[in-house]
This record gives C-alpha cells, structure tokens and sequence, in this order.
C-alpha cells in the first residue's frame, strides 16, 4: 500500500507574492499563507498562527502573481515537499513547502472580478499550465474568522 501526501490550507498571504522563471521559462511563484486557531487556555482563548510556505508552477503560478496580494484569503490544495539547499555561507538548509496543485481566490470580488466567475486553477497530469474554472458558484465566506464555514 502506498502513502498519501495531501494538503488543504485556507489562510492570507503574508506578503505579495514573488514571481520567477527556471532556466526553461517555467513561471514558479512563492509565497506565504498564515493559517490560525483558537486555543482555550483555561478561561481564555490564545490564538496560535502557523506560517507555511507555497510554491506554484505554471500558469497558475503567473495568476497566482497577478491576481493574489498581501492579505488575500486563498485555498491551497497540494502536497508536502521537502529540499536542500545551499545558503550564502555554503550551509546546508533543509525547506518544507506546499507544492499546489490547485488555487482558489476566496476573496470577496471587487470591481475587477464582478463579471468573472470564480477561478480555480490546477494542475493536472495531462496538461499542468492550463487554468481550469470551477463549475458552479464558490461558496460564501463571512469575514469572521472565528468560524469556518464546514
């Protein structure tokens, strides 16, 4: 039996995202989302931030640059990598990320978007740099995060 590597993340953008290209011209973006949870402390609720890395490749990647921004609410669908690196100094780095495989922009739509249907991007095997739309309508958020809405 094999393994299962899933990963489902709703949370904002901790900064715009930043945009690059392979050697190939691969777009890859990165950037970070910050999800968060209440925790009862005995009277009191603490709320604990976890920060996570995400990586996107493709066309998603160049949509991801264009339309996402510091504070955007986003749900990443991927998997748990991890990679080396040599830092500055010559040192070793061990890095865990989130590789999407599908964004959604839960964003509440302002004027640019009011004509446009939500759009989900993915990747697939058969073709990773083709943006698909969702079928029907995206559910509806409240601004309160104290509660999800599932």
């Amino acid at each position: 039996m094999s393994g299962l590597n899933k990963v489902m993340l709703i949370g904002r953008l901790g900064r715009d995202p930043e945009i690059r290209y392979s050697s190939n011209n691969t777009p890859i973006c990165n950037f970070s989302i910050a999800t968060s949870e209440r925790i009862r402390k005995g009277d009191n609720f603490e709320e604990k931030t976890e920060w996570h890395r995400i990586v996107v490749f493709g066309n998603q990647a160049e949509n991801a640059s264009k339309f996402l921004k510091k504070g955007s609410l986003v749900f990443v669908d991927g998997k748990i990598q991890s990679r080396t690196y040599q830092d500055k100094d010559g040192n070793e780095r061990n890095v865990f990320e989130i590789v999407a495989n599908s964004l959604n922009f839960l964003d509440p739509r302002d004027s640019n978007f009011q004509s446009q249907p939500e759009r989900t991007y993915q990747n697939t095997q058969k073709d990773a740099d083709q943006p698909q739309q969702s079928q029907g309508n995206a559910p509806k958020f409240d601004n309160d995060d104290d509660e999800l809405p599932f």
